[in-house]
């Protein structure tokens, strides 16, 4: 059976467990093609598959992108659509993240369909990490011929405003709960 090939979504949400509950409202907000990185890490194994499981019921019957946030092979295993990872690996859709020009290399190097770019601005899941701030964020996004996804204290309106200089797309944790 061949991998599915989606098209790489424009939004995305990252999990987090901070959601809780509300998680379950923010898939339902998410438009179909969507894309999801499912998270967790701070999970048991046999916890966070569950939660994988019914995540990913409901990703495909809503018609949204599944990435987990782990290796390829994990990815695979656990029927994603491709990975979110330092190395994502062809030939599934796979995102990796990027803080500096030195990551950004590293991802394409990677074989990565796109790049998360973050914190664009100050984010509650990285307290205290200076943001990358909008001119910072459009000079990276121009230096790379990957898809960029802004990420890090983005919402609807920062999320145009990312676009409007270079992204591809956005993703975000809070904004879709």
């Amino acid at each position: 059976m061949q991998p599915r090939q989606p098209e790489l979504p424009s939004l995305w949400m990252m999990t987090d467990e901070r959601q809780g509950e509300a998680l379950w409202t923010a898939l339902r907000r998410l438009p179909p093609g969507s894309g999801v990185i499912f998270r967790h890490k701070s999970l048991p194994d046999g916890e966070r598959h569950r939660l994988f499981e019914r995540v990913r019921r409901i990703a495909r019957r809503r018609g949204l992108i599944l990435l987990l946030a782990g290796d390829e092979g994990e990815a695979r295993r656990w029927g994603a659509d491709g990975a979110h990872h330092r190395r994502p690996g062809p030939p599934r859709a796979g995102t990796a993240p990027a803080h500096d020009l030195r990551e950004i290399r590293a991802a394409e190097r990677s074989s990565a369909t796109a790049l998360l770019l973050s914190p664009l601005h100050p984010t509650r899941s990285h307290p205290g990490a200076p943001a990358l701030g909008r001119m910072r964020f459009a000079a990276l996004a121009r230096a790379t011929r990957l898809p960029v996804i802004a990420l890090g204290g983005v919402d609807l309106r920062r999320g145009r405003a990312a676009i409007a200089v270079g992204a591809y797309g956005w993703a975000a944790i809070d904004a879709w709960m």
